[in-house]
């Protein structure tokens, strides 16, 4: 089965279609105001309009209360919801499908996959650091993500770049793979050769 890939981080219009355009499964929305990907409600809704139809659009949240999600599910229309911080596994019973995302710093991390297993379509597995909640462009070991995949789909992220997006995949074999800074420019801009190549070697891996 293709991995699939989702584009994280995504700010504006062009990036958006850029990443579609080289053959995106999914954008990722950040409606953290703490992250320097941050995007407004307001901004995603109208980037999200104009998306062909086939694309999954994706909000990213951290510690957000389940009311505030489903205000920004009906304002923007995402069809997933990633919930990026210290939620509960009661946290996850909202109107969409929901990927919980755990920050890898050891084996002992996927302790807490077991009670979000039936509660939850897929694992994002990024790289701990103490002072981000994703976007930190450091990978973790890989073998740990290998591991987690008895709790359910696992989507990797965490320091992945076209260079190393090959040998990601082959150690892993993950559902999904999900890159941001590894494709920037600058923080909250695509470079479009690096996506298109971080994209082209993920479906041919």
């Amino acid at each position: 089965m293709q991995v699939r890939v989702k584009i994280c981080g995504i700010t504006n219009l062009d990036d958006a279609l850029a990443a579609v355009d080289s053959g995106a499964d999914a954008l990722g929305f950040v409606f953290f105001e703490g992250s320097p990907r941050y995007i407004s409600h307001q901004k995603a809704a109208s980037i999200i309009k104009k998306l062909p139809s086939f694309i999954t659009t994706i909000g990213v949240f951290v510690n957000e209360h389940p009311e505030e999600i489903e205000k920004i599910i009906v304002l923007t229309g995402i069809d997933v919801v990633q919930l990026h911080g210290d939620e509960t596994p009661d946290m996850c019973f909202i109107s969409r499908r929901v990927i919980k995302a755990i920050r890898v710093k050891s084996l002992e991390s996927l302790e807490s996959l077991i009670h979000f297993k039936d509660k939850v379509s897929a694992f994002l597995l990024d790289t701990y650091a103490p002072d981000t909640f994703g976007g930190s462009g450091r990978i973790f070991n890989w073998d740990i993500a290998s591991d987690a995949k008895q709790f359910g789909r696992i989507i990797l992220a965490g320091g992945l770049t076209p260079d190393n997006i090959i040998e990601a995949i082959r150690r892993v074999k993950p559902y999904g793979v999900d890159v941001s800074s590894g494709v920037e420019s600058e923080k909250g801009k695509k470079d479009y050769k690096k996506m298109k190549l971080f994209i082209e070697r993920t479906k041919g891996a």
